[in-house]
């Protein structure tokens, strides 16, 4: 476990090395296209300032974007106790607990490390969830703190949306330029071109990330647990319900216990999560070596 949480933190530095050469990329370009360095300098000092502003600001963003709603023992004492016993057993700091009224029963964990992480649920996953399946759910998210998970994916998320605006201020700059300065075709269509895959690179990064990391918080939720079967059976329930939440939002998807997005849109096709069913028939493999 420790060379896993080891491993995040170097993960951290090379995600944000492979994000600076995109941002950086696509800076270089846009000042081709306009013929101004001024431009280049500006889009990696700019990119900077909103990924240092995301760095501490991404976990509320993502926690409101999603309509979660922080909430005391009193408020909810079910899922309350449960972050709250769990967080006890993995000798962890008690994060915030958030609610989000949705029936998609779904959940996730968000934070920069430990001591500044939440935990939110929807009130779709208290309904159908039992005691040890609810448990297994929030032992999953809990161990995306513990492995240092949440603080991979908040950079990921920050630097997803840097890129994303990046691209999107580009080709609005297009339509709009002034006629009587336009630059080279050649280097006017390979600008088009990098604004838009720029953004699916940085979304194929995010996913690389993210399932690689649920399998990592599946075995970690089971560890704290001792029983694999509780958030297995968790999983099953997913089979034959929709996951997908009302506020539908690609750039936190992947921080989500399961796909929170419509099947059949672009962004579905595109899954954060590994399948269910060998999510599944890994867990069950850990019966009997706890």
């Amino acid at each position: 476990m420790y060379s896993a949480i080891a491993a995040n933190k170097r993960n951290t530095v090379i995600i944000m090395v492979l994000f600076i050469l995109i941002i950086t990329g696509l800076g270089w370009i846009f000042s081709e296209v306009y013929g101004s360095t001024g431009i280049f300098w500006g889009t990696l000092v700019g990119a900077g300032i909103y990924a240092l502003i995301q760095y501490f600001a991404a976990a509320k963003i993502a926690l409101a974007v999603n309509g979660a709603k922080e909430i005391q023992k009193r408020d909810n004492p079910l899922l309350y106790n449960t972050v709250e016993n769990l967080a006890i057993t993995n000798g962890m700091p008690m994060p915030k607990v958030y609610l989000i009224d949705d029936p998609a029963p779904n959940a996730f964990a968000t934070g920069r490390d430990p001591e500044h992480a939440a935990v939110a649920a929807t009130t779709g996953l208290l309904r159908i969830m039992d005691k040890a399946e609810l448990e297994g759910v929030i032992a999953h998210e809990l161990g995306h703190v513990k492995n240092y998970d949440i603080r991979v994916m908040m950079i990921v998320f920050g630097l997803v949306s840097a890129i994303g605006l990046l691209a999107d201020i580009f080709m609005r700059m297009i339509w709009f330029r002034d006629r009587d300065e336009s630059p080279h075709p050649a280097i006017l269509v390979v600008g088009i071109v990098a604004a838009i895959l720029a953004p699916v690179v940085a979304l194929l990064v995010q996913l690389a990330v993210s399932r690689q990391r649920e399998f990592l918080a599946d075995a970690t939720g089971a560890m704290t647990t001792r029983h694999p079967e509780g958030l297995a059976s968790a999983l099953e329930k997913l089979k034959n319900v929709s996951t997908a939440t009302k506020r539908q939002n690609s750039s936190t998807a992947h921080l989500f216990f399961a796909n929170p997005l419509k099947k059949g849109t672009v962004s579905g096709w595109f899954s954060t999560h590994p399948p269910l069913e060998e999510r599944v028939a890994r867990l069950r493999g850990l019966e009997g070596k706890m």
